[in-house]
């Protein structure tokens, strides 16, 4: 298992306002995604020769 990059009880309150569940393995596929992201922005960042991630990045 990976480490959880999202706050669950924030992701399933905004899902339960959308009238939505939000299952237990959707954390995880979630945080994965959002490594993924972050990762790909490092990357770009570090193209441009900066230690800062920012939002253009992303």
């Amino acid at each position: 298992m990976t480490e959880i990059l999202v706050v669950k009880s924030k992701v399933r309150e905004y899902a339960k306002k959308k009238k939505m569940s939000f299952g237990g393995d959707a954390a995880d596929t979630l945080s994965k995604e959002v490594a993924r992201i972050v990762d790909k922005a490092i990357e770009r960042a570090k193209a441009n020769r900066r230690s800062t991630i920012k939002g253009r990045d992303i």
